[in-house]
């Protein structure tokens, strides 16, 4: 049963309870009418609600958010429970619906260190049954606006400060059956408070707040419209508007995409438990480099327990690492998310070595050396010589054959590529890179580090690039050979930060540096390939203009004093180089910018679902979303080509073809799924 109902006297105790953290679906409404029609009939004089486990309630169910509402609806509920001598006894996470239920109480009481919020914007929706109205009339206008536009959650201490909770009791069951019938009655229930105070200015500091943390997303602002609302309507209206702008939003696109997000990170969350065979329970860590990418693990993997080693090839590249390895302590407590005695014990935490001598006999060892094939090796002959056969040997590589790294190397089932994305104590993506040999221990080991690093763990296979790089490059090829077109870079910026992006392409390419890119295209030769449109333009840059970006504070852009500025002689040597390919330049809108360059990501990644690389289409989406800046609130390039539609994208694809059939065609995956009317989401459903 949903919901259990236990009479004592004339007290009726309410417990929702479907695990693991009860989330309020069609049953549990419908078991509260239950239990309050029977706490009527029975004539209780107090009701107490709690959860059953270690949550009170996670919110709605959002399964249902895709079909149309069904009775009896939550708002209607509650404000049936708003009228009666109700206590919200807190014992575990109250959030969104969860939470609601809560604000209708009479009187709540938590339990030390729970944690509560109202998250529905960061699903695209706002609170629907009453948290934009009764909230207010709890703790003001200025932290309601805030915890509800932000999505944050605040713990039960936090909560006794502002309002939101009356009261703390590490039994807050007993607390609740225990209050004096006076102390009750002196409480008003939210509907009997005044309205909140006016408070503009605060709205007005939510809403910058929000445009900068939520840029492009609207139910930050909706929320913020119905918070500020709250001081000036009365609360059967404000409620009324509350609910039909939730299910306005509840329908829309972004609210859509972001749920596909929400149960694509829960199924990448979950994936570990697939495999046959138990992680490794792992204890020990080498770090071959002591790099930026290097330090960054290693700081990572100390910060979960792991006994770190840092290797490096000689003294000098030692000290670096060290001061790498300082830099991120001391930043830490800078942030206020580590003490300086903490900072201090770290640093002495991780040792730092010279060469592979005196290794521990490590668990695992992950390399992050330079991006050369004959380096890495190296490294691993090494590592593979001084290490147990037992040791997980792990490649960061973000482009090269992870089978051609561990070529000769014993016990090749515990070898498979870590890829993490810098900074790598910072970005929630790791790439999970299955070689021909890896096992499902392996992986699974793989995986249960990646929860413990409360990382976004995606599984690939073997290519040039894996799953984002190889969209990254192709996504910046077509915006190459938008430039030659006729395009300038910093339009083709603007454009694709007006769909979302974190940053342009060519800020993010003058961030990482020219020359990086510069390398991997040498190295696969692209100026000679076959049956690819080549682009001279970014060679150039470096060649002839000794461009390299950030580094040398030039690039596609100018760096000086102020923002950055259209590069010097840019525009000049992509306007020759369209003369030499014999192209006369035409004008391009942001829409077309938008529209080729999210093309040529979904065209690239149905290719990557139809060879296996990518086991899921929102796999796919994850990394884009996690490793690459894409909006979150688009859901993902994958997420966007079932929106855009299927026969869609492969009309547009073949228009493109026929104008520039070295650089668009078809993907089969694309013709096979719009002749038979299927989706990406279907395909996902039907691979489990």
């Amino acid at each position: 049963m949903p919901v259990h109902t236990l009479f004592q006297g004339s007290l009726c105790l309410i417990t929702l309870d479907t695990p693991p953290v009860n989330v309020i679906g069609l049953e549990t409404r419908a078991g509260l009418v239950e239990a309050l029609d029977a706490a009527d009939a029975a004539g209780v004089q107090r009701i107490v609600i709690t959860g059953a486990g270690s949550a009170f309630a996670a919110g709605s169910d959002t399964r249902e958010f895709d079909s149309p509402p069904q009775a009896p609806h939550l708002p209607d509920i509650l404000n049936r429970l708003e009228r009666l001598p109700c206590i919200a006894a807190i014992n575990g996470v109250a959030l969104g619906g969860g939470l609601e239920i809560a604000l209708a109480c009479r009187m709540r009481i938590a339990a030390p260190g729970v944690a509560l919020g109202l998250p529905e914007v960061t699903l695209g929706v706002v609170p629907g049954a009453g948290g934009t109205q009764r909230l207010p009339r709890l703790v003001g206008i200025a932290s309601a606006a805030a915890l509800i536009s932000e999505g944050r959650r605040v713990s039960a201490e936090e909560a006794l400060r502002m309002g939101l909770v009356d009261a703390i009791d590490a039994d807050p069951v007993a607390a609740a059956k225990a209050l004096p019938e006076a102390a009750l009655a002196d409480i008003l229930p939210a509907s009997a408070r005044p309205a909140p105070g006016a408070d503009p200015e605060a709205i007005a500091a939510a809403r910058a707040r929000a445009d900068k943390r939520a840029k492009g997303q609207i139910a930050p602002q909706v929320a913020l419209d119905l918070v500020a609302a709250s001081a000036e309507l009365p609360l059967p209206e404000g409620l009324a508007q509350e609910r039909a702008l939730f299910l306005d939003l509840r329908r829309g696109p972004q609210a859509r995409a972001l749920r596909h997000v929400f149960f694509a990170e829960r199924a990448a969350m979950a994936r570990a438990k697939r495999f046959s065979m138990l992680p490794r329970d792992l204890k020990t860590a080498v770090v071959v480099g002591g790099g930026t990418m290097g330090a960054g693990i290693a700081y990572a993997l100390d910060g979960i327990g792991l006994a770190v080693t840092l290797v490096e090839t000689g003294a000098e590249a030692a000290a670096r690492a060290e001061a790498n390895l300082a830099r991120l302590f001391d930043g830490a407590v800078k942030r206020g998310k580590a003490s300086p005695e903490a900072a201090t014990a770290g640093k002495a935490r991780i040792a730092v070595v010279t060469g592979y001598d005196a290794l521990p006999a490590a668990d695992i060892a992950i390399e992050a050396v330079f991006e050369d094939l004959a380096v890495k090796r190296q490294v691993f002959a090494a590592l593979d010589a001084a290490l147990p056969e037992t040791a997980i040997l792990a490649t960061n590589t973000s482009y090269l054959d992870v089978n051609e790294i561990f070529a000769g190397t014993r016990a090749p089932e515990r070898c498979l590529g870590l890829h993490f994305f810098s900074p790598a104590h910072v970005m929630k993506l790791l790439e999970i890179i299955r070689a021909e040999t890896t096992s499902d221990e392996t992986l699974a080991s793989a995986f249960a580090l990646a929860a413990k690093l409360r990382k976004i763990a995606v599984e690939a296979g073997v290519c040039d690039g894996f799953i984002g790089n190889r969209i990254l490059t192709r996504y910046r090829q077509i915006c190459d050979v938008m430039l030659i077109e006729g395009a300038l870079p910093w339009q083709v910026d603007a454009a694709m930060l007006g769909f979302g992006m974190a940053m342009g392409p060519y800020a993010v390419q003058d961030l990482s540096g020219l020359d990086i890119a510069y390398a991997n295209r040498q190295r696969k030769n692209l100026r000679n390939a076959q049956g690819l449109r080549y682009i001279p333009v970014a060679d150039r840059m470096v060649e002839d203009l000794g461009r390299l970006g950030h580094k040398t504070g030039a690039g596609w852009y100018d760096y000086g004093e102020g923002a950055p500025t259209p590069g010097a002689g840019v525009q000049a040597l992509i306007e020759a180089a369209s003369r030499e390919a014999g192209i006369t330049r035409r004008a391009f809108d942001a829409e077309e910018i938008r529209q080729r360059a999210l093309t040529a990501m979904i065209d690239e990644g149905l290719r990557i679902l139809d060879e296996g690389i990518a086991r899921r289409a929102a796999d796919i989406d994850l990394v884009l979303l996690h490793g690459y800046g894409f909006p979150r609130w688009r859901g993902g390039p994958m997420c966007e080509a079932d929106r855009i539609g299927l026969p869609v994208l492969r009309d547009r694809i073949a228009t493109y073809a026929k104008a520039d059939p070295l650089s668009w065609s078809v993907p089969p995956l694309l013709q096979r799924l719009a002749e038979e009317g299927r989706s990406l989401a279907d395909l996902d459903h039907e691979g489990g």
